[in-house]
């Protein structure tokens, strides 16, 4: 129970820090506390038929390959990288403990565990055995505060007799019901709506409760290997748009119009911003859902109707009230990544958990101070709102210019299976034309996009 470091939360936050310790660094020991019965986090709380929203090859630990870099040829995803299922998540994380973190003999893995932050105890959830190991280090895995519908009751009422379920049920119907109302507008309320549509759900029988439209992301320009070209036309096209906008709503024009961003309805202005990333496809089978409800959010649902903030609309006791109202990743304040012997895992690249945390374990191995440390790490934060875009891709401007500044660092990301795209496999001749091109219009916007984030922060969004 005497380690270098304890990291609470074997989520994949957690388990990327600890692979990065562990690769990187000679003799440390680290102990894994966690809630769960095995590696993975939210994913052993996921619904049966989730799946990455980006391609595997960005996700899980540096030093093990998610997936076979296989491009899928079927469903709506064809032509892109594979996305690794949840189960597949979690037979990966598995694999990693149980043949590579305990073998080493440098790892204590302590499940079905509860870590007090305030007494340093760590409570068996199954015994109610008490401890308190002692570390050099903890480190916080859990900050980022990752919340699914199964994990707790709906957020709203729900009268006796209703049929209201999270998604994770939706694979167990045992009949058919009146009509499906999906209750949420992130990724998960997608994806039940995908779901459905893909099991021959007639898109008039789905209604869909949306308090706020999103913006998406386009799948297909985030993509790593032969997608490199497509993928790095978006990043350059993104500084250039920056650059060349004279208000926060043109910039938000210039995007869409290249495709950068995507919507469900011109008819609508999204409010929110998620990084939630769909295909093309994807989006022309959502848009088959005409029964949109943009009333607010849910407050109750009876037998007879649902009331929303704005206004009510009916349902029946035999309609299936499809629950997706958890928030995942939250929007939460930034803290200082390094604090004395305190780590707080945070996103140092916007919607990129796992990049970020074995990120800021090799700042953690390769630099003495916590100020070297934290000038390397700032913190962007996950973003909620759709101005939220303009703050994050300011947070990844910023860091990505310290980081050029530091040869080691720019050896080390080019080593990382999770950096995605500055790989080995990435000629430095095409990444040196890329950056250049980047370069024509990086200056003009940061500057602009230092002007934008001021004007958010006056108007107070």
């Amino acid at each position: 129970m005497n380690s270098d470091y304890l990291v609470v939360g074997a989520g994949a936050m957690g388990m990327a820090f600890t692979d990065t310790i562990l690769n990187e660094t000679d003799g440390t020991t680290i102990a894994i506390v966690d809630r769960h019965a095995r590696p993975g986090g939210h994913w052993n709380d996921a619904y049966p038929f989730v799946r990455l929203h980006q391609p595997s090859a960005f996700y899980g630990v540096n030093s093990r390959k998610l997936g076979e870099d296989r491009i899928d040829e079927v469903g709506w995803n064809a032509g892109l990288f594979e996305l690794a299922s949840g189960s597949e998540v979690l037979a990966y994380y598995d694999h990693l403990m149980h043949r590579d973190f305990l073998p080493s003999g440098r790892v204590t893995y302590l499940p079905m565990s509860e870590y007090d932050p305030e007494t340093g105890e760590v409570t068996s959830l199954t015994t109610g055995e008490r401890s308190t190991p002692s570390a050099t280090k903890v480190v916080n895995a859990t900050y980022m505060n990752v919340s699914v519908p199964s994990q707790r009751p709906p957020v709203y009422e729900v009268a006796d007799g209703v049929r209201c379920s999270p998604l994770n049920d939706l694979p167990n119907l045992a009949h058919p019901a009146d009509g499906y109302v999906v209750v949420g507008a992130g990724k998960t309320g997608a994806d039940a709506c995908l779901w459905l549509l893909k099991n021959g759900v007639d898109p008039d029988n789905i209604r869909w409760v949306m308090p706020r439209d999103s913006w998406y992301l386009d799948r297909e320009t985030i993509q790593p290997g032969k997608f490199f070209e497509k993928s790095t036309e978006r990043f350059i096209n993104q500084f250039r748009h920056v650059a060349e906008s004279d208000s926060i709503a043109d910039l938000f024009e210039r995007l869409e119009a290249d495709g950068i961003l995507l919507r469900l309805t011109t008819d609508v202005e999204p409010t929110m911003f998620r990084c939630s990333t769909v295909t093309k496809a994807e989006l022309e089978q959502l848009r088959r859902i005409p029964n949109v409800i943009r009333q607010g959010r849910v407050q109750r649902i009876d037998q007879s109707e649902i009331v929303l903030e704005e206004g009510s609309v009916p349902t029946t006791a035999n309609t299936a009230h499809i629950d997706c109202t958890g928030d995942a990743l939250s929007r939460r304040p930034a803290v200082p990544v390094f604090a004395g012997n305190q780590i707080t895992l945070q996103t140092v690249r916007h919607c990129q958990q796992v990049f970020s945390a074995a990120f800021i374990a090799h700042c953690e191995a390769a630099y003495d101070t916590d100020d070297a440390k934290n000038h390397l790490c700032g913190v962007v934060p996950h973003p909620d709102r759709a101005t939220d875009w303009i703050r994050t891709s300011y947070g990844n401007s910023r860091n990505s210019a310290r980081w050029n500044e530091d040869a080691d660092l720019q050896a080390w990301l080019a080593s990382s299976r999770l950096d995605g795209f500055s790989s080995p496999d990435t000629p430095s001749r095409e990444l040196m034309v890329v950056m250049m091109g980047a370069l024509d219009h990086a200056e003009e916007a940061l500057a602009k996009l230092e002007t934008y984030v001021a004007e958010l922060d006056a108007a107070g969004l």
